[in-house]
This record gives C-alpha cells, sequence and structure tokens, in this order.
C-alpha cells in the first residue's frame, strides 16, 4: 500500500509539473500578446499616425526629417532577405538531407549531422560579422558584381546559411521515417538508388519537408543580427539585392538600442512593426500546418 501511494504521489506530483510548465507557457505567450497588440494600439492612437498611411504609404521615415509611417519597405526588405535565404537553404539543406539518409554510411551520418548542426549554435552577430568581411568582398572581387557595403544579397546568404541545418536536420529525420519496406519495394521493381530517393522517399516524407522549409522561412524573416550587421538601415522598396535595405528586425535593433524617448512615436513605431512582424511569422506558421496535414501520409 504504501509503494502504491508513493508512485500514485509521484505521478501528481509528475502531471502537476508538466500542467504548471503548460500554463506558464501560455501566460507568458499570452502576455506577450496582450503587450504587444497593447502598445500597436497605442501608437495608432497617436496623432502622427494613421492606419491608412501604415498600410498604404511605401515611405519610411520615423526618425529624421519629415516623419512617414508606411510598413512596406521594411516588409519588402524583410521578403527580400527571406528570399535570398531560402534560396541557398533550401536546395542545399534538402540535397544534404538526401545525401545523409540515403546515401551515407551509419558511422559517417553520425559525425556529419552534428557538425552540421554546429552551424545552427554559431552566434548570429558572428555570421554578420562574417557577411560583412567576407561574403561582400567576395562578390565584388571575385565575382566582378557591384554591391554596396551593406546590402540585402550578403546578409541574404549569411542567413541562408544559418538556415541550413533548419532544413538538413528536419528534412533528415522526416526521410528517415518513411517506413523501409517502400525502399524495398521500389528496389524490387528495378529502382536505382536515385529514383528510390526521389520518386518514392522525398513525396512521402513531402509533409515533414514542407514543414522544414516553412519552418527556416519563419527563421529567415525573425532574424535579426545578421540583417542589422550587414543589410545596412536604409528602408526602401527595392528587390535588387545589391543595395542596403533596412529589415523589421534590423528597425527594431536600432531604435531599440538608439537615442530616442521613451514616450515618443518613434519608440511605440517598434511595437507597430513587431506586431507586424509577428502576423507575418504567425501565418507562415500556419500555412505549415495546413500544407503538413494535407500532404501528411499514414502508415499501418
Amino acid at each position: 500500500m504504501r509503494s502504491l501511494a508513493w508512485v500514485r504521489a509521484r505521478e501528481w506530483v509528475i502531471k502537476s509539473g508538466l500542467l504548471g510548465a503548460t500554463l506558464f507557457s501560455i501566460l507568458i505567450t499570452a502576455s506577450i500578446v496582450f503587450l504587444l497588440f497593447g502598445e500597436t494600439f497605442r501608437f495608432f492612437s497617436l496623432d502622427e499616425v494613421s492606419v491608412s498611411e501604415f498600410f498604404t504609404s511605401t515611405k519610411w521615415s520615423p526618425l529624421l526629417g519629415e516623419k512617414s509611417f508606411g510598413i512596406w519597405p521594411l516588409v519588402s526588405g524583410t521578403m527580400l532577405i527571406a528570399a535570398i535565404a531560402m534560396t541557398v537553404a533550401l536546395p542545399l539543406g534538402l540535397i544534404t538531407a538526401i545525401f545523409l539518409s540515403e546515401y551515407a554510411p551509419r558511422r559517417l551520418r553520425a559525425i556529419l549531422k552534428p557538425v552540421l548542426e554546429i552551424l545552427a549554435g554559431v552566434p548570429t552577430v558572428v555570421y554578420g560579422f562574417f557577411a560583412l568581411i567576407f561574403i561582400t568582398p567576395f562578390i565584388r572581387d571575385v565575382l566582378g558584381i557591384e554591391v554596396d557595403y551593406f546590402n540585402a544579397l550578403s546578409a541574404g546568404i549569411a542567413v541562408g546559411i544559418l538556415c541550413i541545418p533548419t532544413v538538413s536536420s528536419l528534412s533528415e529525420d522526416a526521410l528517415q521515417a518513411v517506413p523501409l519496406r517502400l525502399r524495398e519495394a521500389a528496389y524490387g521493381l528495378g529502382g536505382t538508388k536515385f529514383d528510390v530517393a526521389v520518386k518514392v522517399v522525398v513525396p512521402a516524407a513531402l509533409s515533414g519537408i514542407i514543414s522544414a522549409f516553412l519552418l527556416a522561412v519563419a527563421r529567415a524573416i525573425g532574424e535579426t543580427m545578421i540583417v542589422a550587421v550587414a543589410a545596412g538601415a536604409t528602408p526602401k522598396m527595392t528587390i535588387d539585392p545589391r543595395n542596403q535595405i533596412q529589415t523589421m528586425t534590423g528597425y527594431i535593433t536600432q531604435v531599440a538600442t538608439g537615442d530616442v524617448s521613451n514616450f515618443g512615436v518613434e519608440y511605440y513605431s517598434i511595437y507597430a512593426v513587431g506586431a507586424m512582424l509577428f502576423v507575418m511569422t504567425l501565418a507562415v506558421t500556419l500555412l505549415g500546418n495546413l500544407i503538413r496535414l494535407r500532404f501528411q501520409e499514414a502508415y499501418e
């Protein structure tokens, strides 16, 4: 009886701890959302700001001269960085995942995968300086492309390198989850290793691969230090990656570390930008869940 009471007491403590951790996470999330959108509402209630200008204007200039609060230059810079990063991370990450899952011997995989994941542990500010002192000179001097000293291209490439471990690790896990009997059936029909990997395993793991892709997109959209160091601080509507731009996270960093009043419109603007960034990231996450459910396959 004492043993049974001890087991029940221990299970109650474990369940209470798990419930407390869950409620604490929900409370923190709700507090962040409440603070973010509460301060955003205060920003839009100021005389200098209008909702229509925020969502329709293509000029963002809240710090100097005639103030303008059109969010689209920051959104444009953020999406440009994310597009460049995904051009780098998605193909390289997927190719790496296919190699680790289908071609690499077990011992080699046990070495390469942790080494690759080290890239995710490198401080992002290091990637920023890497983009500034290596990638930009390489683009200029070796490739012969004229770019600004601060530019979207080098920052996007650095963000893409940062996202490669996310894509490769999660995609490799999805590929490994495909049942072995599917591979054996494809081999039995005369398929080569490449045919099995590309035409059988990848389609079967498509939901997990897409989830990895969208998680990497969300990571690229929310990246801060790389773009703050290497992309510049000039908001503009452009699709030319050779120019310097400013992202939403870069602007938040600029204002949060600058000498602005905590009660001015410039200060409250970072909450509006943060709310926009939150909505974009949430949309990507929800889209990822929908796509995952759409392409998810179950095996008996």
